[in-house]
C-alpha cells in the first residue's frame, strides 16, 4: 500500500507543468465519464417509464374506442367476447395487461382467467366520472404503468373502463439489457478521453518545451520588459482596487509619478472619471476621457475571468488627434444621414402645401430653429410660376418657439428687390446673411419687422432656392437664434442639397396637382351639370371622386335622357381604371349612348350598339395607344314609361339595380347580366321588363358603393339593402315621404368610407304615373271617315286642357298621321294624346315600315303630309314596338299650358 501511494505521490509532484495538467486532466476525466453513464442509466430508465405510461395510455384510449366494444360491453356474456379481443391487442401492443371492466371495477377480461369476474385493484374514480387515469400501482402481476379510461356511447355516457398497462419488471428489463450497452460506451469514452488527454498533454509539453519555475521566471521578465517598452499604456488593478502596475507608457499619458504601485486611482490626480473607472474595475471599451491635455481612449477588462486572479486591466491610447479626424467625420456622417432621413420624411404625399410644411417641420431644430417656406402662387394650383415671381405665398412655417415676428401660413408676401428672397428667387442662388444686425439689405422688407426680429434672438438667416428642373418655385427660408451658431458657407451647401431634394417632391406634387385639376375639369365637364327637365321620374343622384392616390377620378358615370312620349332613359356605367384615360373614355361612351337614345330603340339594342363601338375603339387603339383598352367597361340602360309604369333594363356586366317598394321592402330584382362592353357580342344582352307601382324607388349605383377590399360583394349587397330600407322606411303619419335627396345622402353617409378607392355613383329615381286627365286615348277604325271624328275628339280634348290655340294645328297633325296609318299601313290604329311639358301626339299602327320625309314637286299631287307635320311640330320621330310602330310629334305649349305632376 505504501509503494502505491508513493507512486501516486511521485506521479503528483511531478515538476513539469505538462505533466501535471495530465494529471488533473485525465482525473477530471474519469469522474466526468463516471457521471455521464450514471445519468444516461437513470435517463434511460425514465425515458423508458414514459414510453410505458404513454403506451400504455394509447392502447387503454385505442381498445376503448374500438368498434363494437359498446354493443359487447351491453350483450349478456361480455367476458366471452372481450377476452379473446383484448388478449389480440396485448400481444400486439406489447403491453403487459388489457383489462376491460365494469363502471364498479369488475372485471370482464385480463390475462389470468382466473381473474376475471374480480375488482380491479387501482383508482378508477376519475375514468368512470369521464375523465383519465395514469398512475404506478402494484396489482395482480406486480408493480406498473398503467392507465385507464372510459368507453362512452353515442350519447356519451359512460358504459365501462379499459385499463392498461406494462409492469415494471418489463422496464427494469429494458434497463438491465442497456447494461452492456452502457458499460461498453463508458468504457469507449474514457479510453478516447485519456487519449485526448494525453495528446493536449504533449502538446503543453511541446509549447512549454519542458520548462521549470526558474525558466518561467525568466520568460516573465523578458514579457516585462516588453511591456513597459510597447507604446500603449497598461495599468493593472489587484483585487483591492489598487494599482498593481503601470508600464512607462501610462505612467506618461497619466502624470504618474516613478512608483505609483500600491496607491489607490481614487488618489491620484487623473481626473475624477478616469479615477473612478480604474477603482470599480468595470469593463470598458475604447471610452474616451480627458487626461493631463489629451483624449485617452480607454479600455478595462477584469482579469478574474476565467480562474484569473482578481483584478483588472486597462490599456491607454492617445487619440487627440484621431478625435479631430472623427469630428469632422462624424459631422459629414451627421449631414449625410439628415439628407437621407430628408428622403424618408419630405415628400410623403402629393400635396404641394403638405411637403413644403414638411420640410420645414423636418429642418427644425436639426438644422435651424425657424423655417419659412414661401411659394410662387401658381405653384399651389399646379401652374408655372411668373418670372418676376415678386408675389409668394408663405405655405411652410415651423419654429421652436411660438410668437415669433415671423409672417405665418397663408400670407401673400411681395419681396422687395433688396431682400434675400427676391435675390434667390431671380438668380437661383442661395444668400447667407451670417450676421442680421450688419442690415445688409435684408431688412428693405419691413424695418419696424426686423428690429423685432433682432429682439426676439434671431441672429442669423439662410436663403435656399426652391428649383426643380429649371424652375425656381420659391424660397425655403433658414433661420438661427439664441446661442446657436451662425450659418457657416458649408451650412449654405447643405442647405442647397436639403432644399433641392424637398424641391422634386414639390414640383413632382405640382405637376400631380396640375394634371389631377384637368382630369377632375375633364370629368365634371364630362358629368351631367343638371338634371333635364322631366315628368316621369323623381330623380337625385351622388357622385364621389376616388382618393387621391387612386387616380382621384375615374370612369363611373350617369345619365338621366328625356325620351319621346314622355319616358326617360336612365344610364349608369363605369370604366375600368382611373385617371384622364379612364375619364376621356367615359365621356366618349356616354356620348355614344346619348345618339344611340334618339335611335329609340329597345335597351338591349343600344347596349348591342355600345358593344360594337367599344370593339372598334379598341381596334383602333390596340397598336398605337399607350392607354390601357376600353374592354371592362360596365353600363345599365333602363328605360321607364310613366304611362304604363313599366321599367325596361338591361346590362351589361353591370350589378343589378334595386328597387324600393312603395311599402319600403327592398329588392334586387333578377336582371340577366350581359358581358361587359368590347368582348365583341360573344353573348347575347337580354331586357328585362318590371311593372313599377307608382311611388316605387329605382336604386342605380357602381361597384364602388358596395365593393371594398374589407368586404366581398355579397355582404356590400346585403349592406346596401339595410341602408335602403332605413332610408326609405314609411314615415309615420303627417311626416313627409323621404325624398330621393335625403335618401341619396343617407345611403352615401351609411355606406362610403372615408377615403374610397374608386368612383361612386348612385341614382335614386321614384316612379310616378301620367294622371288620366293628362291624356286622352282612341281606338281608330281602318276607315277613311274615322279621321274626321277622331280630329273632333281631339279638338273637344284640347279645349277642355285649355289648350284651344292649338287645337288647328293639332288637328292638321293628326289628320296626316291617321290618313297615312290607314292608307299605308294595317291595325290596329290607336291614337293618344299627352300633356305634358310639351303636346304629345302618338299615332301607333301594326306596320314595322318607318314613314320617309320627301319633298314633292310642283306637279306631284301627294307627298307633302310629312313635310307639314315637321314643319308644324317642334319634334317627331318613329319608334318601333313589339306590335308595330309608333309616329309621335311634341308641340311646345306656353308656360300656362305646360302641366306637372
Amino acid at each position: 500500500m505504501a509503494g502505491l501511494f508513493g507512486r501516486v505521490r511521485s506521479a503528483l509532484s511531478v515538476r513539469t507543468v505538462a505533466r501535471q495538467v495530465f494529471v488533473l486532466q485525465a482525473a477530471i476525466v474519469v469522474l466526468l465519464v463516471a457521471a455521464a453513464a450514471l445519468a444516461l442509466a437513470l435517463q434511460h430508465r425514465r425515458a423508458s417509464e414514459e414510453e410505458a405510461q404513454n403506451r400504455s395510455l394509447a392502447v387503454a384510449e385505442t381498445f376503448a374506442h374500438s368498434p363494437g366494444i359498446v354493443e359487447a360491453l351491453r350483450s349478456p356474456d361480455p367476458s366471452a367476447v372481450l377476452q379473446p379481443r383484448a388478449e389480440a391487442a396485448r400481444k400486439a401492443a406489447h403491453v403487459d395487461f388489457i383489462v376491460v371492466m365494469t363502471t364498479n371495477g369488475i372485471r370482464y377480461t385480463h390475462p389470468d382467467p382466473a381473474e376475471i369476474g374480480k375488482h380491479y385493484i387501482g383508482t378508477i374514480g376519475p375514468a368512470a366520472a369521464g375523465g383519465v387515469v395514469q398512475e404506478t400501482y402494484t396489482g395482480t402481476l406486480g408493480p406498473s404503468e398503467r392507465a385507464v379510461v372510459p368507453v362512452t356511447d353515442a350519447q356519451g355516457k359512460v358504459v365501462g373502463l379499459v385499463a392498461a398497462g406494462v409492469t415494471l419488471r418489463e422496464i427494469s428489463g429494458h434497463t438491465h439489457a442497456m447494461q452492456p450497452l452502457l458499460i461498453g460506451a463508458t468504457t469507449a469514452a474514457l479510453a478516447i478521453s485519456t487519449v485526448g488527454t494525453f495528446l493536449v498533454s504533449r502538446r503543453l509539453q511541446r509549447q512549454t518545451h519542458g520548462l521549470e519555475p526558474a525558466a518561467m521566471t525568466r520568460m516573465y521578465e523578458h514579457h516585462d520588459a516588453v511591456l513597459h517598452a510597447v507604446r500603449e499604456g497598461v495599468l493593472i488593478m489587484d483585487g483591492d482596487g489598487r494599482i498593481g502596475l503601470a508600464n512607462d507608457e501610462a505612467r506618461r499619458l497619466l502624470g504618474l509619478g516613478p512608483d505609483p504601485q500600491g496607491r489607490s486611482p481614487l488618489d491620484l490626480d487623473i481626473g475624477n472619471d478616469l479615477a473612478r473607472l480604474f477603482a470599480s474595475g468595470r469593463d470598458a471599451t475604447d471610452e474616451v476621457h480627458p487626461a493631463q491635455g489629451r483624449l485617452l481612449a480607454v479600455s478595462q477588462r477584469s482579469t478574474d475571468r476565467n480562474g484569473g486572479p482578481p483584478g483588472s486591466v486597462a490599456t491607454l491610447r492617445d487619440t487627440t488627434e484621431l478625435q479631430a479626424l472623427t469630428g469632422r467625420a462624424d459631422l459629414a456622417q451627421e449631414r449625410l444621414k439628415l439628407l437621407f432621413d430628408a428622403g424618408m420624411e419630405v415628400g410623403t404625399s402629393l400635396d404641394v402645401a403638405h411637403t413644403a410644411q414638411e420640410l420645414a417641420d423636418f429642418a427644425v431644430p436639426r438644422f435651424a430653429d425657424f423655417v419659412t417656406v414661401d411659394l410662387a402662387d401658381p405653384v399651389l394650383r399646379g401652374g408655372e410660376p411668373r418670372a418676376d415671381g415678386a408675389d409668394m405665398r408663405r405655405v411652410g412655417y415651423q419654429g421652436v418657439q411660438q410668437g415669433t415676428p415671423l409672417y405665418g401660413p397663408g400670407r401673400l408676401i411681395r419681396f422687395m428687390p433688396p431682400t434675400p428672397q427676391a435675390a434667390v428667387f431671380d438668380t437661383g442662388e442661395a444668400v447667407l446673411e451670417a450676421d442680421l444686425t450688419a442690415f445688409a439689405g435684408w431688412q428693405a422688407q419691413d424695418p419696424e419687422r426686423a428690429r423685432q426680429l433682432l429682439e426676439f434672438g434671431i441672429h442669423s438667416m439662410l436663403a435656399v432656392p426652391l428649383r426643380a428642373r429649371g424652375v425656381n418655385m420659391g424660397v425655403a427660408t433658414f433661420w438661427r437664434a439664441g446661442a446657436r451658431e451662425p450659418f457657416e458657407r458649408d451650412d449654405a451647401s447643405l442647405a442647397e442639397e436639403l432644399v433641392a431634394r424637398a424641391a422634386v417632391s414639390i414640383d413632382n406634387a405640382r405637376r400631380y396637382t396640375r394634371e389631377h385639376g384637368m382630369a377632375v375639369t375633364l370629368q365634371r365637364s364630362l358629368l351631367p351639370r343638371a338634371l333635364p327637365e322631366q315628368s316621369a321620374l323623381d330623380v337625385a343622384y351622388g357622385y364621389l371622386p376616388a382618393q387621391a392616390a387612386q387616380g382621384g377620378v375615374g370612369g363611373d358615370w350617369f345619365d338621366v335622357i328625356p325620351l319621346p312620349g314622355v319616358r326617360v332613359a336612365l344610364v349608369v356605367g363605369d370604366v375600368v381604371g382611373h385617371g384622364l384615360h379612364a375619364a376621356a373614355t367615359m365621356g366618349r361612351l356616354r356620348t355614344a349612348v346619348h345618339n344611340f337614345s334618339t335611335l329609340d330603340v329597345p335597351p338591349d339594342e343600344l347596349l348591342w350598339h355600345l358593344d360594337e363601338l367599344v370593339t372598334r375603339i379598341d381596334q383602333d387603339e390596340t397598336d398605337d395607344s399607350e392607354g390601357p383598352p376600353v374592354t371592362g367597361a360596365t353600363c345599365l340602360y333602363a328605360v321607364y314609361d310613366p304611362g304604363t309604369g313599366v321599367c325596361t333594363l338591361s346590362r351589361a356586366g353591370h350589378l343589378a339595380p334595386a328597387v324600393i317598394r312603395p311599402d319600403g321592402g327592398v329588392e334586387f330584382p333578377d336582371v340577366p347580366g350581359g358581358p361587359p362592353l368590347g368582348l365583341g357580342g360573344q353573348l347575347p344582352f337580354e331586357a328585362t321588363t318590371l311593372r313599377l307601382a307608382e311611388g316605387s324607388t329605382l336604386v342605380l349605383y357602381t361597384d364602388g358603393l358596395v365593393e371594398d377590399q374589407d368586404r366581398d360583394i355579397d355582404e356590400g349587397l346585403e349592406l346596401l339593402r339595410e341602408a335602403l330600407v332605413r332610408a326609405g322606411r314609411t314615415p309615420e303619419e303627417a311626416v313627409p315621404v323621404p325624398t330621393p335627396e335625403a335618401m341619396c345622402r343617407s345611403v352615401l353617409r351609411e355606406l362610403v368610407p372615408d377615403r374610397p378607392r374608386d368612383d361612386i355613383v348612385l341614382v335614386v329615381a321614384r316612379t310616378r304615373l301620367l294622371p288620366a286627365d293628362r291624356t286622352a286615348v282612341w281606338d281608330v277604325p281602318e276607315d277613311p271617315e274615322a279621321v274626321g271624328r277622331v280630329r273632333a275628339a281631339a279638338a273637344r280634348t284640347l279645349e277642355e286642357w285649355g289648350l284651344a290655340e292649338s287645337a288647328f294645328t293639332t288637328e292638321l297633325i293628326l289628320s296626316e298621321l291617321v290618313t297615312n296609318a290607314i292608307r299605308h299601313a294595317g291595325g290596329p290604329i290607336r291614337v293618344r294624346l299627352i300633356r305634358d311639358r310639351s303636346l304629345i301626339c302618338e299615332v301607333s299602327d301594326g306596320s314595322s315600315t318607318a314613314p320617309h320625309l320627301r319633298r314633292a314637286a310642283t306637279t306631284d299631287e301627294g307627298g307633302r303630309g310629312l313635310f307639314l307635320v315637321a314643319q308644324f311640330a317642334e319634334r317627331w320621330g318613329t319608334r318601333y314596338t313589339p306590335e308595330g310602330k309608333v309616329i309621335w310629334t311634341e308641340q311646345p305649349l306656353g308656360p300656362e299650358g305646360e302641366a306637372g305632376y
